[in-house]
């Protein structure tokens, strides 16, 4: 399906900011800081609801599953991949590119899911370019508000 964009910018991103899976603003902001914006557009993700949890399809064309890493820290989900960043070197001994348009480089995206997700609790499987995780739905438990009173003689 087709989605107007201007400018690369996808105009209904602003509509999923109630969305509690999808709270990657500011690390898109990142993204486009570091990357020139070339993360989103080859790592185009797909999150379904579902009832014990949330299905996260990414995909990414062209890179090996030994090139895709996934790691959970402070509540985010964060998926990087990397490829052909050693083969510059190489390649000009062959010759040189008159046309270089296959992407070759760094991307990652960042989700948050939540505190109480454990790196044991999320399952990921790689096949045909397409990496799926299955985070599952956890209750934040609420802060427990601790009210120190201070003892008034009198």
């Amino acid at each position: 399906m087709l989605m107007p964009s201007i400018f690369g910018e996808n105009l209904f991103d602003d509509w999923f900011h109630d969305f509690p899976f999808y709270d990657d603003r500011d690390m898109r902001k990142a993204e486009k800081k570091l990357y020139g914006g070339r993360a989103a557009n080859v790592m185009k993700t797909d999150v379904k609801e579902m009832d014990n949890g949330y299905e996260v399809m990414i995909d990414l064309p062209g890179f090996k599953k030994d090139e895709v890493k996934a790691s959970l820290q402070d509540g985010y989900l964060t998926i990087s991949a990397a490829k052909g960043l050693d083969q510059d070197e190489k390649d000009k001994k062959s010759g040189k590119y008159i046309r270089k348009e296959r992407y070759a480089g760094a991307c990652e995206r960042s989700f948050y899911v939540g505190d109480a997700v454990t790196q044991d609790e999320i399952k990921g499987e790689f096949k045909h370019g397409i990496l799926k995780l299955f985070v599952p739905k956890k209750e934040e438990k609420p802060a427990v508000e601790n009210k120190n009173y201070i003892a008034i003689e009198g």
